[in-house]
């Protein structure tokens, strides 16, 4: 498979970003790309629980845009264009107390002025504690 990306992607660079950010502040982590996806990890901790002591469905909403959305950028010149969450939902499937959540960003739609992302998160077994679809919208960059 070909890749979709615009430039190749530096996943240190893709981490410095995200610094001083909720995504940092939650330990979301940039952990490897592939041709039309983009992998991360965000622990299951105090940082990303609610207070039943299970990982807050919110967490897994930021992690899932997080990721769907720095893969959107990555296809993208943005020096002339960027991309922009306009829709995210997400199912929570299986609540998560302990471990690392690792996410998936799969590209499903790449469009001219929208681009649609699926984001699988699993848990430490590999079983499917979320799943997430995000649209971003694709505008001029100023």
């Amino acid at each position: 498979m070909d890749s979709i990306w615009f430039a190749t992607p530096d996943i240190a660079d893709m981490n410095r970003q995200m610094q001083n950010t909720a995504c940092s502040t939650l330990g979301i982590v940039i952990t490897e790309i592939g041709d039309n996806w983009v992998k991360g990890t965000m622990p299951a901790d105090a940082r990303t629980f609610q207070p039943a002591g299970l990982v807050h469905g919110g967490a897994n909403v930021l992690f899932a845009e997080t990721l769907g959305s720095m893969a959107a950028n990555l296809c993208l010149d943005n020096g002339k264009e960027y991309a922009v969450g306009q829709e995210v939902n997400a199912n929570h499937l299986r609540g998560v107390r302990s471990g690392t959540l690792t996410g998936i960003a799969t590209l499903v739609h790449r469009g001219r002025t929208s681009q649609v992302w699926e984001i699988r998160i699993v848990n430490d077994e590999d079983k499917l504690s979320c799943i997430s679809r995000l649209t971003m919208a694709v505008i001029a960059a100023r």
